[in-house]
């Protein structure tokens, strides 16, 4: 009795290493390469429980699986004490970079309850996204209400050059917020009216 095979292993075998054109028999390239064949890593956001965003990165990290956990720092107050606390950027969010038949693995972390779909689907978090957020973590954004309208600008100089989102002001200060659609969260930062144009 035959193996069961996972879809990979099954595209692998059935790829031919030369295919022939039919009706001129004149053998062509192969129909795809190895890569295109096989899905590649992409951003997926995934929904943890609320607190457990920590502790999944930790697993994910053990599992040397690809993450990212935005934080910001942010200062409690207690009657005897205060104390500056690392907390998630966006609560009960973890984003990871993988390929999707492994899924699994992250499935299994302590405190995952599901990947966002969209249609029934893990939904995929546009790299631009990702690397906006990456790059804006030295400026130490802030939670912001989501916010998807408003007079949208692209940064033209400095760390964040390239980076598109929406410009706000508040008390005479400019602030650009950047937003992660999947999930509908923003952040905010300060930004210098110079250093954006309007497209």
């Amino acid at each position: 009795m035959a193996e069961p095979q996972s879809g990979a292993e099954a595209v692998l075998e059935n790829t031919p290493s030369n295919y022939e054109s039919p009706g001129n028999g004149i053998p062509g390239k192969a129909l795809a390469s190895i890569e295109e064949l096989l899905p590649h890593a992409q951003w997926y956001a995934i929904s943890v429980r609320p607190r457990h965003e920590k502790l999944v990165a930790r697993y994910l990290e053990y599992r040397g699986l690809n993450y990212f956990l935005p934080v910001y720092r942010s200062v409690r107050r207690w009657k005897d004490r205060r104390k500056e606390l690392d907390m998630a950027l966006f609560p009960g969010y973890v984003f990871v970079n993988l390929n999707l038949r492994d899924r699994l693995g992250v499935l299994q972390a302590p405190g995952v309850v599901q990947f966002v779909t969209f249609q029934g689907q893990p939904a995929a978090v546009p790299d631009a996204e990702i690397r906006a957020l990456e790059s804006s973590m030295s400026l130490r954004p802030q939670p912001h209400p989501y916010l998807c309208q408003g007079a949208r600008v692209r940064v033209k100089r400095g760390l964040l050059v390239g980076v598109e989102g929406i410009m706000i002001r508040r008390k005479e200060r400019f602030r650009l917020v950047l937003s992660i659609d999947l999930i509908m969260r923003s952040v905010v930062l300060e930004v210098d009216e110079a250093d954006v144009e309007p497209f």
